[in-house]
């Protein structure tokens, strides 16, 4: 049985997770403070852990918050363990009571430095996800020394990563992991253009598809507020003259993955992930970038730029990139 954390920020984790499914030879128990998603593969069995952030309510009924009872990073040593938390407490013995009654040939982990730390302690090889960014401080560098591998799902040559430098022993570069990989399409000719996840402001995203419009364009929309989620953004993607984008990393392997003509906009995001990223597109050509702040004007001019690139994602190297994922998994296995 593989073990699978899935961190909670966004859907990205759970979807990368949902690319590999496929290639792994041993069922998974999932891990997360997210709902189950939908579509979850056979083999699959999700745990819903409790939440290590809300509120502490204590004995006298008094509500405290998760940081209330001292340094949640044990002097920088780590990122998240909040004292005297009920929850944080419930989802490590959650994670230690499934290890102790069950054969786990693996435990990955994607993301977290305290829970990569505690599955290692518990005995099981460990496979940890990198990400983007400046990743060099005491908690990253931790969960780097103790796992037994480092699945950074993208090319080599292509992210700097400093935070990894030390560990080529055992970082595997597998590509960008798509979820589309292999999907056929045939692309739509005509002006259009898909706003794809929340990439601006919403007042800059209406000025901008305002002016789209008026300069002939078709807009989708897709993942943008509450009221434009898709479930399959693949036929979207293919059908437009120009996707605009997040720089987050299974937004840009599905963008590889159709070889799409894109605006990338970086979002804030801690140590600097989305920028890494986008700095990585610029300079290799891959899109457009465009800083978060942009105007509709900018945006606008930037989309018009992209219809007239001819990109190139292969360097990207998503095909295939799952399935070298899973074996990297399947290396330290037993």
């Amino acid at each position: 049985m593989i073990g699978w954390y899935v961190h909670h920020h966004g859907w990205g984790h759970a979807t990368r997770l949902q690319a590999i499914l496929p290639h792994l030879v041993d069922e998974v128990t999932v891990f997360s403070s997210l709902p189950e998603p939908p579509g979850l593969s056979a083999g699959a069995r999700w745990v819903t852990l409790p939440s290590d952030a809300d509120d502490i309510v204590t004995a006298d009924g008094a509500r405290r918050s998760a940081r209330h009872f001292g340094d949640e990073t044990a002097r920088g040593s780590l990122h998240w363990a909040p004292i005297a938390h009920p929850g944080h407490r419930a989802r490590l013995a959650v994670i230690a009571d499934w290890a102790a009654a069950i054969e786990v040939s693996v435990f990955v982990v994607d993301v977290s430095a305290e829970v990569a730390a505690f599955v290692r302690l518990l005995g099981i090889p460990t496979v940890v996800v990198a990400q983007p960014g400046r990743r060099t401080d005491r908690p990253h560098r931790m969960a780097y020394e103790m796992a037994d591998r480092i699945l950074a799902p993208w090319a080599a040559g292509t992210m700097p990563a400093e935070g990894l430098t030390g560990f080529d022993d055992r970082v595997r570069r597998v590509g960008g992991v798509s979820r589309y990989d292999g999907r056929g399409a045939d692309r739509a000719v005509g002006r259009r253009v898909l706003f794809l996840g929340r990439t601006l402001a919403d007042s800059a995203l209406r000025q901008a598809i305002a002016l789209l419009r008026a300069d002939g364009w078709s807009v989708e929309t897709a993942g943008t507020g509450d009221g434009d989620r898709a479930d399959d953004v693949w036929p979207m993607i293919t059908r437009a003259q120009v996707v605009v984008s997040a720089a987050g990393q299974n937004s840009v392997a599905d963008l590889a993955a159709a070889n799409a003509r894109a605006v990338v906009v970086p979002q804030e995001r801690p140590f600097d992930e989305q920028g890494e990223t986008g700095r990585v597109l610029a300079a290799g050509g891959w899109a457009e970038v465009a800083p978060c702040t942009a105007g509709s004007e900018q945006l606008v001019a930037l989309v018009q730029r992209a219809a007239g690139r001819r990109p190139d994602w292969s360097g990207w190297q998503v095909s295939g990139a799952a399935a070298r994922a899973a074996a990297v998994i399947d290396e330290v296995r037993v």
